[in-house]
């Protein structure tokens, strides 16, 4: 996706690591620069919130990220296609090793930082594109904006 597709006021989002009634962690733009997202669960309402704690990552952790995720496409789109099945999930045979190394790099650095993040208010959307199987991933765009006090006071 090029900027020049994004509405105005919206963000790429480069991957999504977990998804439960919409985006919940991954990598996205915020003021141009990628951050990992992370939700806030609201514990009064046992329910994920609208807030998201950005941690901006470094230019390795992006690439790694990266070459992950298009691990993942591949992976996806055999799946779709009929010619893997949900046992390899979620990466072809000829890719586990290396998704499995990067995985482990990952999931050490992938964090919210508490020192360095900032909470925002994140509006995911599909953005348009070829046509896709149905089930999945749509490549998405998200609008980030300031919470206001309303937006703490969880139900």
């Amino acid at each position: 996706m090029s900027l020049a597709e994004l509405k105005p006021g919206y963000e790429e989002v480069f991957t999504v690591t977990d998804y439960y009634d919409g985006p919940r962690q991954g990598v996205a733009n915020f003021k141009g620069e990628p951050h990992f997202y992370d939700c806030i669960f609201d514990e009064a309402r046992d329910h994920c919130s609208n807030l998201y704690q950005l941690t901006p990552v470094s230019p390795h952790v992006f690439d790694l990220a990266m070459e992950d995720w298009a691990i993942w496409e591949r992976w996806e789109s055999a799946f779709h296609a009929g010619r893997t099945t949900r046992e390899t999930h979620p990466a072809l045979p000829q890719d586990r090793a290396r998704h499995e190394k990067i995985r482990v790099v990952l999931d050490s650095v992938l964090k919210t930082d508490q020192e360095a993040c900032t909470v925002q208010i994140g509006l995911f959307e599909a953005q348009g594109g070829p046509t896709l199987p149905k089930g999945a991933m749509r490549p998405l765009k998200v609008k980030w904006t300031e919470p206001s006090l309303d937006d703490w006071r969880f139900h």
